[in-house]
């Protein structure tokens, strides 16, 4: 009862502040062809607009593609969507994450506890999950990179999942799955692809059978990733900042490297490291495989960043919800195995979710003049 009232209160919080929210700023020029004034009002208005897109200003036809479709349906539909899919993206974490720790015994609170810390935790909670363009290049996409994630993980060789069965169509549902992680943005679609890969050498290793979807999934997340990165109006874009000396360069990209982490990331990465403290040290609770993955994954996604000219603090987004299943798959192998961790653990996942809901209630009360 107590998690149901949770996730009521995270969902009506969660909507009154996209209430709040109109669509803004690059919104608003989305909402339209893009190389003209007009507004997009049919599909093959989108597909005019991101070809324009993909040639003159950047890659992420997928994700902007999907912003202007949600654009198109209106305000009122966007809000409902934005409040979906945070629970939608914390069930999609919380499956990756059953891969190492088993199924969730409590959903409705697991979901108030992830989508909680996805708030709480968040380097700007409101450019990455309530402005519409964020919305779509974070919140929403993240959702499929989590599923394609997923599917592979489970195939990872651990006593725990020896005799699972194969998920029912997956040759199919696969082809545009595995497109649309890769086409995603910058830096998890590469990471995406490199996991696969990493996958395929671990069930290779442990002298079993590589699936066909597997392969297929790899070779089109890394085709996706290739015309994300390739596209001209990349180029186009980049030409247009002033170019600095190499050293400055590397000693920039540095620079925005640390302030990812030290910055924009230093509350999940201490989370993290507490968790992996008390059960890996204190508990004796070995990291898993699919685990080691993830981890593996968080690196490469703030890593590859390196390479970007740009690394705001929204594009840590999916950085930290990688980093956020492992935190909840330790929880629930630490609570399993010691009983006695559940107060402590549930102590401290209410706190991140209370600083998660006052961010958003002091947005509200300003919004409603009741502070300045």
């Amino acid at each position: 009862m107590a998690g149901i009232i949770l996730l009521l209160v995270t969902a009506a919080t969660v909507f009154a502040v996209n209430l709040r929210i109109p669509f803004m700023m690059d919104d608003l020029w989305y909402s339209t062809l893009l190389y003209s004034p007009e507004r997009i009002d049919s599909f093959s208005d989108i597909i005019s607009a991101q070809v324009w897109h993909y040639n003159n200003w950047g890659g992420r036809s997928i994700t902007h593609g999907l912003l202007q479709l949600i654009l198109m349906c209106g305000e009122s539909a966007a809000d409902v969507l934005n409040t979906l899919f945070i629970f939608i993206l914390s069930g999609s974490m919380l499956l990756t994450a059953s891969v190492a720790s088993g199924k969730t015994k409590n959903l409705p609170a697991s979901l108030s506890a992830c989508a909680g810390m996805i708030i709480g935790l968040n380097a700007n909670w409101k450019m990455s999950m309530f402005w519409e363009a964020g919305a779509a290049n974070y919140l929403f996409i993240t959702v499929f990179i989590m599923l394609f994630l997923f599917c592979y993980l489970r195939e990872v060789p651990e006593k725990e999942n020896a005799d699972h069965k194969s998920l029912p169509g997956i040759c199919i549902w696969m082809i545009p799955l595995a497109i649309i992680a890769g086409w995603s943005n910058e830096n998890m679609g590469p990471t995406c692809f490199i996991i696969s890969v990493a996958t395929m050498i671990l069930i290779k290793r442990a002298g079993k059978k590589i699936s066909l979807w597997m392969i297929e999934g790899s070779i089109l997340s890394l085709a996706g990733s290739v015309m994300c990165i390739v596209a001209p109006g990349n180029f186009v874009r980049n030409s247009q900042i002033p170019k600095k000396g190499f050293l400055w360069t590397i000693f920039l990209r540095c620079y925005t490297e640390c302030t990812a982490a030290l910055s924009f990331q230093i509350l999940t990465v201490t989370v993290l490291a507490a968790i992996l403290l008390i059960s890996t040290v204190f508990c004796g609770i070995k990291l898993k495989k699919t685990e080691k993955l993830l981890l593996l994954a968080s690196l490469l996604s703030w890593g590859a960043m390196f390479l970007s000219p740009h690394y705001p603090d929204r594009a840590t987004f999916g950085t930290m919800c990688l980093m956020i299943t492992v935190i909840m798959s330790r929880v629930s192998l630490t609570v399993k195995q010691k009983k006695e961790a559940l107060g402590p653990l549930f102590l401290g996942s209410m706190i991140i979710w209370v600083k998660g809901m006052y961010d958003l209630t002091e947005f509200l009360a300003i919004c409603f003049g009741w502070i300045t």
